[in-house]
């Protein structure tokens, strides 16, 4: 059940740090006279962060279940 929680855990990070990564921005006109454009900008060392803690959880998560059916035979 520790590692299982662990997962929850882990997966919380992954989202936190996936929103935390991300903020918008607006660029300048490419030409005189145009609109200006929106866009998002991502962070990658959140981003790798948030792949590092989702692979954390999969992997608790799987051996969490191992062990829990383990102990259950």
């Amino acid at each position: 059940m520790i590692q299982l929680g662990a997962a929850v855990l882990a997966l919380v990070g992954c989202v936190l740090s996936w929103l935390a990564s991300r903020s918008d921005a607006e660029l300048p006109p490419v030409l005189e006279g145009e609109p200006t454009v929106a866009t998002v900008i991502y962070y990658p060392p959140l981003i790798l962060l948030a792949l590092l803690l989702a692979t954390v959880a999969g992997v608790l998560t799987v051996l969490g279940i191992v062990r829990l059916r383990a102990s259950r035979a």
